[in-house]
């Protein structure tokens, strides 16, 4: 995909721990071609940065709704929108 660069900061929330959200994250991310990050918040949610051409944002901002098949998404809240420049992408620590 090709286009425009989007990056978004998204917070899901829902059943979204311990049921291999960040790794899902992290394998579509990587075959949209995107990068950024994902990483557990303590208060339950994820939180994740998305950059890449804005189809392929939007394709996985769809992806993150879904979630893996143990997750039960409620709901994916843009938080910030243009942030940083990132290479790759990565799974950090909880914060």
């Amino acid at each position: 995909m090709s286009g425009p660069t989007s990056t978004v900061h998204v917070r899901i929330e829902g059943r979204v721990q311990n049921v291999g959200y960040r790794a899902f994250v992290e394998m579509r991310a990587a075959e949209l071609g995107l990068s950024g990050w994902v990483r557990n918040r303590r208060d339950g949610t994820v939180e994740a940065v998305l950059q890449g051409p804005r189809e392929a944002v939007e394709a996985m901002l769809g992806h993150c709704r879904e979630g893996p098949r143990a997750a039960l998404v409620s709901r994916v809240e843009t938080i910030g929108e243009g942030v940083g420049v990132f290479e790759g992408f990565e799974v950090r620590p909880t914060a």
